[in-house]
């Protein structure tokens, strides 16, 4: 399984979704594989407290490798970490994607992130992609990469807008280059459940067709504590009800696989 978070809408929650749900994976025995493709390395951070040049330049090296010419470029490859979390690992981000970006789209290496996990899945039962906030070179790889794509919403109106156009151009590159991609679901992000705007939003959604799960997760200060303390939620506070709400939010995602 190859899930990738994306929105091209920044603050959403895209880090904070993929580092909980692979978190929730790996504390559920599953061997999990999260990969950072955001230049600002926001999920490279979170799960190892890293910061800066201290963060290993990751799935960078590899981007660099297949730029290379020969033998480099085919055993082409990136450093996984081991996080302080059992059973999940973390390939980084680092600045340098953002230099490297028009090198790669001018050498056509739109493809080379897939070859990539379908060697990694041999290792991995779950791999997250984190993707930046922008339909990029590493977005589309990581979409051409994966068979399923979450998408984080913020019950913002300009995020509504922009919904209808994400979900057409998924659609077209689903179309054009992986049909195997499938849409798991929009995820309900920083839900305020006592303010009436947000739940009328959710409701024209669904009854537009939409595929707005049904796990709502809340707005809580302890994903602020989260982030500080780069502790997932499934090991900074278990019985919180937003540790639960991506409990539940993975399992639902599980059973519909």
């Amino acid at each position: 399984m190859r899930r990738v978070v994306f929105n091209r809408k920044g603050g959403v929650g895209k880090s904070s979704i993929a580092c909980n749900l692979a978190a929730v994976s790996a504390a559920q025995g599953y061997s999990t594989l999260l990969v950072d493709l955001d230049a600002q390395a926001n999920s490279s951070h979170y799960l190892t407290g890293l910061k800066g040049d201290d963060i290993p330049t990751g799935i960078a090296d590899f981007f660099k490798q297949i730029l290379a010419s020969g033998p480099v470029a085919k055993k082409a490859r990136p450093t996984v970490l081991e996080t302080p979390f059992e059973h999940l690992h973390l390939i980084t981000a680092c600045a340098e994607l953002a230099d490297l970006q028009p090198k790669l789209e001018a050498k056509h290496k739109i493809n080379k992130l897939r070859k990539l996990l379908d060697t990694l899945s041999e290792d991995y039962d779950r791999i997250y992609l984190d993707t930046p906030p922008a339909l990029n070179f590493y977005t589309v790889s990581a979409l051409i990469a994966a068979d399923r794509c979450l998408i984080p919403f913020d019950c913002d109106s300009f995020s509504r807008l922009a919904l209808y156009g994400l979900l057409d151009e998924i659609a077209e590159l689903k179309e054009d280059h992986n049909e195997a991609l499938e849409v798991e679901g929009i995820v309900v992000n920083q839900f305020q459940p006592r303010a009436s705007l947000p739940q009328a939003m959710i409701d024209e959604l669904i009854a537009e067709g939409l595929p707005v799960l049904p796990v709502y997760l809340m707005s809580s200060v302890k994903m602020r504590e989260s982030h500080q303390s780069c502790i997932p939620l499934i090991h900074l506070d278990p019985r919180h009800k937003l540790s639960q709400q991506f409990v539940e939010l993975h399992d639902l995602l599980e059973h519909n696989g």
